[in-house]
This record gives C-alpha cells, structure tokens and sequence, in this order.
C-alpha cells in the first residue's frame, strides 16, 4: 500500500479552498493508501505566532480534519509537535542543505520581501518539511503549486543522503488528483484563496456562519457584464465562482453554465452561497460535537503514537546510517 502524508499549518482560519484543494483528497486517499495528515505546528512558528491562538488553532484545524471526514482508525492525524523526530531529523537534514538551494526557495523570498529582520527557521522550513515527508517515506505528497519546489528540494535531499549513506529513504513524487480546482480569492481571482488575506471578505472559512457566507458571496467582485460564462481569460471572477459552485453541488462546469444561462449574476450567487452553506454546515455541527466531546487531546495522542512507531524508526536508521552512538 501506497503512504501518503500531507499536513496543513493552523496559522489562521481554514477556508474553503483548503477543504477544495486539499482536505477532501485528504478524505478520498484515505481508503487508498496508509495516510499520515498532520497540523503542522513547527512550521507555523516561522512567523510570529500569539500563543493563545496558536494552541485554540492548533486544535481546530485537527477537529476540522476530523469533521471533514478523516477517520483516525483509517489515517494517523497528528501534532507535528508530538513527534519528536521531525524537528531532530529537520536539523540533520539542514545539515545537507545548500545555502543556495534554500535561498533559491521562492515562498522565502515571499515571505522575507521587505522585512529588515527574518527568522533563521523560515530560511530552514525546507529542510524540516523534506524531514516530515521523509520520516514515513511517503510515495506520494499532496502538494500545491507554492509547495512543488519544496517537494523537488526532498526529493534532491533524499537521492544525496542515499548516495552519501546507502539507500534509505523512498523519493517521493507529487500527488495530483484526477478532479479538482484551485479556489482563489473572492476580491481578486488572479490570488489563490487565502486566510493569511487581511481581507476578511476575501476568502470563506470553513466555520463561517451562514449568514457570513451569504454576504460574502454577495458581495463578491465579478467581472463586467452579467453572463454567467467560464471564461478565465475575459471573465476570471465569475470563472471562479463557477468553479466553487462546481465543486460544491457535483455539477460540471457545463451544468452550471446552462443553469444559469441568461439570468444573471443575482441569481446565480444566490445559489452559489446555499450550495457552499450546504457542503459546510455539516462539517461545522461535526466539528462543534468534536470540540464539545473533549475527544481530540485523547485522537491527537493515540495518532502521535503510531505516527512515532514509524518515524523513530526512520529516525534511529538514518542516525545509525550517519555514525552517531545509538543509545
């Protein structure tokens, strides 16, 4: 069986788009393959984080990987924090990394623009995401478009540690899924979908109420003209919201087209916000039964366990691989 892992980091609300883009494949892989899925913690401190928000984030990005319907008797779901291994491995994997390979990293480059100070860790965060991949030798990694230069970088790190210290780990590859959309943002459709947006009516969370949802939608930007058309090129922001109304009802791009056909854009958003309050709220009354129940500290621990049978395994080969004394 194939291994997979991916993880999300709980810096800000979850949205739409990462349910879209990622967390319902997450659901799907499940019954494919052995599927490690982790809140990743370690690497949401590479920037600022207020303690507080970071530990209540922390614990709803996990229910919500729960409520969206991950099955934790199916695939480990995990704090990255609680595997040790990860941060130990993510420094002897810096240790084989170039300064030019890390500087060449572009989400660096974002990142860092402009600022006078920069953390040592988001220099490094490509070493320690090569380390949490690595770990469960993973053969397949969900990853998007901001992530694929990370992946190569794992997969260069991994071919010179086997080169260096004999075969060890597996080269992973990316995963694509068959069918999916890449959701971007409500006030500008050439950005991807973010909750790192300050503008709040930019993106819907996944625990936005309904009434929120259907301002939201209401109030998003779409493109002069009143046809409802899939066009990226000439139409971009209501090729956008066609394709969230496409994935939130099943209906293919063409559907949605001549369902709306000469009626506008009033009608159609209308609909488009009771299809998204459709696919979320129950997701949202899951995840308040979860938070409500007390259960997830007890998930979290049982996943960290098996997490940790796997990766301290990889862990102690890899030291031994290298020279270190093995207690």
């Amino acid at each position: 069986m194939k291994k997979v892992l991916s993880g999300i980091q709980p810096s800000g609300r979850l949205t739409l788009g990462n349910y879209i883009g990622a967390m319902r494949n997450f659901v799907e892989l499940q019954h494919q393959a052995e599927c490690f899925f982790m809140v990743v913690d370690l690497h949401a401190i590479t920037v600022p984080q207020e303690p507080a928000a970071l530990r209540e984030q922390s614990e709803a990005v996990a229910a919500l990987f729960i409520a969206a319907g991950i099955d934790p008797a199916k695939a480990n779901v995990f704090m990255q924090s609680h595997v040790r291994a990860h941060a130990e491995l993510g420094w002897l994997l810096t240790t084989l990394s170039y300064m030019g390979e890390l500087e060449r990293m572009t989400q660096f480059k974002d990142k860092s623009a402009g600022k006078d100070a920069i953390g040592a860790g988001l220099f490094v965060y490509p070493s320690l995401m090569a380390a949490d991949i690595l770990l469960y030798n993973a053969d397949l990694v969900p990853v998007g478009d901001d992530q694929k230069q990370h992946l190569e970088l794992t997969r260069d790190l991994a071919g010179r540690f086997n080169h260096r210290f004999g075969e060890t780990f597996t080269i992973p590859e990316p995963y694509i899924p068959k069918v999916g959309a890449r959701i971007m943002s409500l006030d500008d459709a050439s950005k991807k979908m973010s909750k790192s947006n300050p503008n709040q009516g930019s993106f819907i969370a996944l625990l936005d109420t309904p009434d929120v949802i259907r301002k939201k939608i209401s109030r998003a930007v779409t493109d002069s003209g009143r046809e409802v058309r899939f066009d990226t090129a000439e139409k971009p922001e209501v090729s956008n919201l066609i394709s969230i109304y496409a994935q939130c009802s099943g209906l293919t791009v063409a559907e949605v087209e001549a369902r709306y056909e000469g009626q506008g854009y009033g009608p159609f958003k209308k609909d488009l916000a009771e299809q998204v309050v459709g696919v979320l709220e129950p997701i949202q009354q899951r995840y308040n039964d979860i938070r409500a129940s007390g259960e997830i500290g007890k998930l979290l621990k049982e996943g960290a366990e098996k997490a940790s049978a796997v990766a301290d395994a990889t862990l102690r080969q890899v030291k031994e691989r290298m020279g270190f004394l093995l207690p």
